[in-house]
């Protein structure tokens, strides 16, 4: 993998840039749509690429080790080859699946109740949420299983702490996350990509919302020298203000000539701002999640098209909008769509929204290279955080 930068924003500390994977370029800002299992929810693979324009989508360790399992995806040659993706692949180590796993939520869903992951230093012993049986990931065969997975990208496996955590915690977790990231490098380095082609892997910073304990794991991580490098334990609860502070430190220490990747980040305004600071790459499930349950998100604000003043709207979902769908459909049709509980409305909200944010990412590069971000910015984050 390769990172170009092109060009950087005077006032402001954006950057347009170019990442070189083995199956295409991506460039930067980038926001990059999440296929959890082999798939996006509710969107075709041509829909990914012909309409929506994403140039790189993101698989789960976790989910995919579970299911359909590792086996069946290297019979298939890799998960390029499995789901017919032939553009770049991120795959997440499955650390913050795992470590959110428990019986809480379950209960809550109606579901039996699992353990809680039981973490050592060796690793993380945990049950599948499918089955019930045992498992147990370590820092080596995360990264084996993410050879065999075939993502251009890799991440380091590591600990993603909770929102509130106490500082005690928060520096033992990240300390021990260095550990097994050193664990990964050495496993990573002895072993070679099954299907003819490089894997990069991107270490995390982590360090929750202590200002020293992420100066901290981002000079670790910067001492590391790899071609890339995250930023995770961040949009897990904590405030907004303190989001962007850690980013900010954290953008301050990591490698300029570097990609930077801000993990499950988030709402429209917050990935401008993010921009702003740094920040290359972005993931989150918002754009698919919010749109399974009504919201869409558009240049001028989100719509709730639940509401009853969509009722009989028949105007475009979004005449402003870059996808087929925005025209092609009204309000009122999409409205009448999530309350038949029909598939379509959530394979048209989604198609929208994923239009909406990889327009987002184009059109902030776009201001970055003429050299008006920072007023195009001012004025979007208004605009994309009005209701409409």
């Amino acid at each position: 993998m390769t990172f170009r930068i092109e060009h950087t924003d005077k006032g402001t500390k954006a950057r347009a840039g170019e990442v070189t994977t083995a199956h295409g370029k991506i460039q930067t800002p980038i926001f990059m749509p999440v296929g959890t299992r082999g798939t996006v929810k509710a969107v075709h693979q041509h829909e990914l690429k012909d309409d929506i324009q994403a140039q790189i989508i993101l698989g789960n360790t976790y989910h995919l080790y579970l299911r359909p399992g590792i086996e069946v995806i290297e019979k298939a040659g890799g998960l390029h080859k499995f789901i017919n993706w032939d553009l770049p692949l991120l795959t997440d180590s499955g650390g913050f699946q795992v470590f959110s796993l428990g019986s809480d939520k379950r209960k809550e869903a109606g579901l039996p109740g699992i353990m809680k992951p039981k973490i050592t230093e060796e690793g993380v012993k945990f049950q599948s949420e499918t089955d019930g049986s045992t498992h147990f990931f370590s820092p080596e065969n995360a990264i084996d299983i993410q050879r065999t997975i075939g993502a251009d990208i890799i991440m380091a496996f590591d600990e993603c702490t909770p929102y509130p955590c106490e500082y005690d915690y928060a520096k033992r977790s990240m300390d021990m996350t260095h550990r097994w990231l050193q664990r990964c490098i050495t496993q990573f380095n002895k072993t070679k990509g099954k299907y003819g082609y490089e894997q990069t892997l991107f270490p995390i910073v982590q360090g929750s919302v202590y200002k020293d304990l992420r100066i901290q794991s981002a000079e670790f991580i910067a001492s590391q020298n790899c071609e890339g490098n995250a930023i995770g334990g961040l949009s897990v609860g904590e405030a907004q203000e303190d989001m962007f502070s850690m980013t900010e430190v954290v953008c301050s220490i990591l490698p300029k000539e570097k990609p930077r990747y801000l993990m499950g980040v988030g709402k429209p305004e917050q990935l401008l701002e993010c921009i702003s600071l740094g920040i290359d790459m972005f993931d989150c499930v918002m754009p698919t999640r919010n749109a399974r349950n009504g919201m869409l998100f558009t240049r001028n604000g989100t719509i709730a098209i639940r509401n009853e003043k969509w009722k009989d709207d028949f105007s475009p979902i979004d005449p402003d909008g870059t996808s087929y769908v925005d025209k092609a459909y009204s309000k009122a049709y999409l409205r009448h769509l999530n309350f038949a509980d029909e598939m379509l409305a959530s394979m048209i909200a989604s198609i929208h929204n994923l239009a909406f944010y990889t327009w987002l990412m184009r059109e902030a590069r776009k201001k970055i290279i003429e050299g008006s971000f920072i007023d195009w910015k001012e004025k979007m984050v208004k605009q994309v955080s009005t209701r409409l």
